[in-house]
């Protein structure tokens, strides 16, 4: 599955981005490096459980084992100390990062209730793009009667060689990301 998404960006996204944009080399094409999904779970400062079914649900999603973040500074007013478990991350790359794309594109999003697509402006200076999801009940893998509380996700995509957010958003656009129209 996730060949055929590397197999569609090789010979079919490429040649169009070199089209449109006018890159003389095959290496100035922007490309997708990674993908970078974190929870963040403000409830474990009070029970670590909570960040336990949160890394179990990233697990199950991705297909690769979550890690712990800790706090980098402690917060007096959260009750929050530094180096406290806090959230959760899981990092994709290569073909596990392409099926979860698939997956996200076409299985996932259209699962939301009234969807009309995601944000066209959510790049940073980079021109990376950072998408946030409000429920992880959305993926097929996730069994909602074993789900103790809903959970929300950051999800970013790392990307390569765009020089602006315009060659990013077209990128991803290609890839089948559902922008707003």
């Amino acid at each position: 599955m996730a060949a055929t998404l590397r197999k569609v960006y090789d010979e079919t996204i490429v040649p169009e981005l070199r089209e449109q944009f006018g890159y003389g080399n095959i290496m100035m094409v922007p490309k997708i490096d990674k993908i970078t999904i974190n929870i963040g779970v403000g409830e474990a400062i009070q029970d670590a459980r909570h960040l336990e079914g949160a890394i179990a649900d990233l697990t199950q999603i991705t297909g690769q084992k979550a890690v712990a973040c800790a706090a980098r500074k402690s917060i007096s007013n959260f009750k929050l100390r530094q180096g406290h478990k806090i959230g959760c991350k899981v990092t994709l790359r290569g073909d596990r990062m392409y099926e979860f794309m698939e997956r996200l594109f076409t299985t996932a999003m259209p699962r939301i209730s009234d969807f009309r697509g995601v944000s066209a402006k959510a790049f940073d200076k980079q021109n990376n793009y950072t998408l946030g999801l409000k429920d992880q009940g959305i993926f097929p893998e996730i069994d909602m009667d074993k789900v103790t509380k809903a959970r929300g996700m950051n999800i970013t995509f790392t990307i390569r060689n765009a020089r602006t957010q315009d060659e990013s958003r077209e990128l991803l656009r290609k890839f089948g990301m559902p922008f707003v129209k």
